[in-house]
């Protein structure tokens, strides 16, 4: 059975409400970095699953920043560095919950 879009953009704002958080913790602590990580790949992964058109119509061409980012997190390409993890969740995510809550109509 699919998920409707509602479905998988609710849970993608779940994703995020846990990033927030877990980016007030100590990052100092890789347990907290790794699960910044993997809850933002989940998000984006989350995503995915939306029709093109309307990763399209949300993200234009950040979509393919967000899918690289999430790549390079799930296939090890670097270690997760967390400073840069906190300026994603608390600069750049607040853009991406504000287009999820607006498609929502939230």
């Amino acid at each position: 059975m699919s998920r409707s879009e509602q479905e998988i953009l609710a849970e993608a704002l779940l994703h995020l409400e846990y990033l927030d958080r877990y980016v007030a913790m100590d990052l100092e602590q890789d347990v907290v970095v790794d699960a910044i990580a993997l809850r933002l790949a989940a998000m984006v992964d989350a995503l995915g699953r939306l029709p093109g058109d309307v990763l399209e119509v949300m993200f234009g061409d950040g979509w393919a920043a967000m899918r690289g980012l999430r790549n390079r997190i799930a296939h090890g390409y670097h270690a997760a560095n967390a400073d840069v993890l906190r300026i994603t969740v608390t600069e750049e995510l607040p853009q991406v919950r504000a287009l999820i809550e607006a498609r929502l109509g939230t």
